[in-house]
């Protein structure tokens, strides 16, 4: 239930866009910061609630969580404009980040027979499948029947009864030996991603060569070195820089960033265009984005069987040249382009985001010996928000930068610009799934 209301948040409010800017005025970057401040939050968190959780109780922290994100989701849904809906949202993304690394470790231990184990990590993974399938179409209903408030408040109900599932049914679990906290690697990783995204999303508004952008390039850069330095002194960093001496670990943190930034740059921009430049009410909007997300589900299970099978190689290959042909038919996109060319770029999209998921954590821990199994999960978890923030944060900047006035005005030429970079990340997850997820391997016999 946890991983069904954080992974419908990715896509319902994306929907809910239009809404918000009809009713508060609100500017691009404006709408950029209602996904970042959820998303920069929640990387930032990731790994500091996990730790958190193996040392004070994961059944307790899951609880804790449940209760911060329910308080978010209705409070969003009560925001009397942008500045508090953004304050909010990153309220909700401390809750998220207890809720699905934290979860991840209630089933592990939960569930200590391998197969039984298995089957359900099958069935949470089948349940991204189906949050992002319901996503588009729930969210354009609720704007469309209700308002866009709906889609923050639906959370609450879920959550209310996740709580009293949690007390009933969960048991409490602690780490035989917890990793230290770093409060210090904690605050200069947020800083460096606040302050990293602050200067992409405020840079077309302010000038790229202004003082406060300026400024925060500089302070991401200092702090950046900074993070890197102290992580490497510490005997239990918040994420140790030797990971990513593995070629394979390296490799599949890159392929998340791009994945995930093509994820996040498609949900921002195609909403727009279907509803901003194309007049298309929320649902059918929601609807003609069912397709990629049904074909991301069922194409997730068959990238999971190939990758058990095969290895990761074969996946990222497919992934990555879905992505680069879904992404060249887009760069083509005109104000009365047809429903059939938009449904089968659509469809190629999903293959590609469906291929990707299982392969990063198999090719992230290919390389990694079991002791540090949780660790580089964990890194590549956080690499897939991060990837989900710059994706927004940089596309919508370029979009912003090639507008004046409404969205509408230069968007198609901007979203051109985009559909580009999203091309070249496709390629780059085909070249690195070529080059640093191994060879390919027999099936067991």
């Amino acid at each position: 239930m946890s991983l069904f209301i954080v992974t419908l948040d990715n896509t319902i409010v994306n929907m809910a866009l239009p809404a918000i800017r009809r009713d508060f005025g609100s500017s691009l970057s404006e709408l950029q910061w209602t996904i970042d401040a959820y998303t920069i939050v929640l990387a930032s968190l990731l790994i500091l609630s996990g730790s958190v959780a193996d040392r004070i109780g994961r059944k307790r922290t899951f609880q804790a969580g449940l209760l911060l994100f329910s308080l978010g989701s209705l409070l969003c849904g009560l925001a009397p404009g942008t500045g508090p809906l953004i304050g909010f949202r990153a309220l909700q993304a401390i809750g998220g980040s207890m809720l699905n690394p934290v979860a991840l470790s209630i089933i592990t231990n939960t569930f200590p027979e391998p197969r039984e184990r298995a089957n359900a990590i099958g069935v949470w993974g089948g349940v991204i499948g189906l949050s992002m399938a319901l996503g588009p179409v729930l969210g354009g209903m609720l704007v469309d029947l209700v308002s866009w408030r709906a889609v923050f408040w639906i959370n609450v109900p879920v959550a209310g009864l996740a709580i009293l599932l949690v007390a009933a049914f969960v048991p409490e679990s602690r780490a035989p030996h917890a990793r230290r906290l770093d409060p210090l690697g904690q605050l200069a990783m947020t800083i460096l991603l606040l302050t990293l995204v602050s200067g992409i999303i405020e840079g077309p508004r302010s000038g790229w060569g202004s003082a406060p952008i300026l400024g925060c390039f500089t302070v991401a850069l200092a702090t950046g070195v900074f993070f890197v330095r102290h992580e490497w002194r510490r005997d239990e960093p918040l994420l140790d820089p030797r990971l990513f001496a593995s070629r394979p670990f390296s490799g599949a943190i890159v392929i998340a960033l791009a994945a995930f930034a093509v994820l996040s740059g498609f949900l921002f921009l195609n909403i727009l265009y279907l509803q901003s430049v194309r007049g298309f009410s929320a649902l059918y909007a929601g609807i003609l984005t069912l397709p990629m997300a049904g074909a991301n589900g069922v194409f997730a299970l068959i990238s999971g069987w190939l990758t058990g099978r095969i290895g990761a190689r074969l996946p990222l290959m497919i992934a990555g040249a879905a992505m680069v042909a879904a992404t060249l038919l887009l760069t083509g996109l005109t104000a009365t382009m047809s429903i059939g060319y938009l449904v089968t770029a659509y469809l190629l999209l999903g293959i590609g985001l469906g291929m990707v998921n299982s392969p990063i954590v198999s090719t992230a821990l290919s390389g990694m010996p079991p002791a540090q199994a949780g660790t580089a999960a964990a890194v590549a978890a956080t690499s897939r928000q991060i990837g989900t923030a710059l994706g927004v944060a940089v596309l919508g900047s370029i979009l912003s930068s090639a507008t004046t006035g409404p969205v509408q005005a230069g968007f198609l030429t901007a979203n051109r610009i985009s559909w580009w970079i999203m091309t070249g990340a496709g390629a780059l997850i085909l070249v690195l799934g070529l080059r640093t997820a191994g060879p390919f391997r027999s099936a067991p016999r």
